[in-house]
C-alpha cells in the first residue's frame, strides 16, 4: 500500500505519523536537525532556505510549546508565517475544514501546519490537496486528537540520541496517560523504528489502551517495578480535557501512585534522563525536585524541537 506521506520516489511529501516511515527517513529528518541547532547560537538566527515560502498554521486546539515553535523554525528559514486566527475566521462562521483549505491554497499556501481535535484531519486535507490538484503543498501533523504528533515524537528521539547516542541498548519507560497521549503513540512507533529493544508503559490500568502488547511494550501497573533500570523516562500528563468520566479518583491521588518523585528516580539507572512533552503539571506527574533536577532534559528538549521542526519543513519543501 502506498504511504500517503512519500512521493513516488519515496521522498517525505508530508508528515503526518511516524507509523510507517522507513527508518532511513526518520534518520534523515534527525540528522538534518543536527545542523539546524547551532542556528540558535548565531548573532543572525535564519538561513535562506525557505525564502518567498508562505507557511500557514492552522491551530484548531490551544498551543503553546508546538505552535510558537514551528512559528521560530519557519522564520528561521525565512518563510513567511501567517497565522490563523481561528476563533476569528470563517470556520467559526460554518465554514468546512476543506472549504478553508481551498481559500488558503488559492492564496498560493506552499505549506499548512494543522493541529485538530479530531483523528486524522491532517490526511483528511493532505488527500484533498491531492484530489484538487495541489500536491505541491505539504502538510505538518501538529497533533490530531489521540492519534499522533509526529514533530514531538521526533524531537523526543533527537533528545535521546543527543544524550544517549545509540538506540540500540536502551529501556525507554513512558509512564502516565497513554490512552489520551499522542504523543505516546509517536514515540512508541519512533522508538520502534529506531530498534529500542525495550519500551515500557507504566500507568493505572484506566489509562492504559488496549493493544501496547501487540506492540511490543511492555505494560507495568506498578511503577516501581517499572523503572527499575530504565535509561529514559517520558512522563506524560494528565490529559483531562480528553477524559470522559472518572478515570482516576484525583490529581493527589495519581500523584501518590504514578507521580514521578526523586526516590522513584533512583530506581532507574544513574544516568537516566527525564523527558516531558510538556505542560508539565508539578505535583500531579512529576515532583518540582526531579523536574529542576541534574537528570532533566525538559527544556532541551523545546530547543531541540526548532532544529527539528525546521528540519521537517526545510526537507518537505524539498532542500
Amino acid at each position: 500500500m502506498h504511504n500517503p506521506q512519500l512521493n513516488n520516489n519515496g521522498e517525505l511529501q508530508h508528515l503526518l505519523t511516524i507509523e510507517g516511515l522507513p527508518r532511513d527517513v526518520v534518520t534523515h529528518i534527525l540528522d538534518t536537525a543536527s545542523s539546524f541547532v547551532s542556528i540558535g547560537d548565531r548573532e543572525v538566527k535564519k538561513v535562506p532556505l525557505m525564502r518567498g515560502k508562505s507557511v500557514f498554521n492552522l491551530f484548531f486546539e490551544n498551543s503553546t510549546r508546538t505552535r510558537t515553535t514551528f512559528e521560530i523554525a519557519s522564520k528561521r528559514l525565512s518563510a513567511d508565517v501567517i497565522n490563523l486566527n481561528i476563533s476569528a475566521s470563517s470556520t467559526s462562521k460554518g465554514e468546512s475544514l476543506l472549504d478553508t483549505i481551498d481559500n488558503l491554497a488559492a492564496m498560493h499556501a506552499d505549506m499548512f501546519v494543522v493541529r485538530h481535535a479530531q483523528s486524522g484531519a491532517p490526511y483528511l486535507i493532505a488527500k484533498h490537496l491531492n484530489d484538487i490538484g495541489q500536491p505541491h503543498v505539504h502538510v505538518v501533523n501538529a497533533g490530531d486528537g489521540r492519534h499522533a504528533h509526529p514533530t514531538q515524537g521526533l524531537l523526543d528521539m533527537y533528545t535521546i540520541r543527543h544524550y544517549k547516542k545509540d538506540f540500540s541498548n536502551l529501556t525507554v519507560a513512558i509512564v502516565g496517560d497513554i490512552l489520551h497521549s499522542r504523543v505516546a503513540r509517536s514515540d512508541i512507533h519512533a522508538l520502534t523504528t529506531l530498534g529500542v529493544p525495550e519500551i515500557r508503559a507504566i500507568g493505572p490500568r484506566t489509562l492504559l489502551p488496549s493493544g501496547l502488547e501487540q506492540m511490543g511494550v511492555r505494560v507495568f501497573t506498578d511503577i516501581n517495578e517499572g523503572l527499575k533500570g530504565v535509561d529514559v523516562i517520558i512522563m506524560l500528563r494528565l490529559q483531562n480535557e480528553r477524559m470522559s468520566g472518572a478515570l482516576l479518583p484525583s490529581a493527589q491521588e495519581f500523584f501518590k501512585s504514578y507521580g514521578l518523585t526523586t526516590e522513584r528516580l533512583a530506581l532507574a539507572r544513574p544516568d537516566a534522563i527525564v523527558m516531558h512533552p510538556g505542560p508539565m503539571n508539578r505535583g500531579v506527574e512529576i515532583e518540582s525536585a526531579v523536574a529542576d533536577g541534574s537528570q532533566a532534559v525538559i527544556l532541551p528538549q523545546v530547543t531541540f524541537g526548532i532544529a527539528v521542526r525546521m528540519a521537517v519543513m526545510s526537507i518537505l519543501a524539498g532542500n
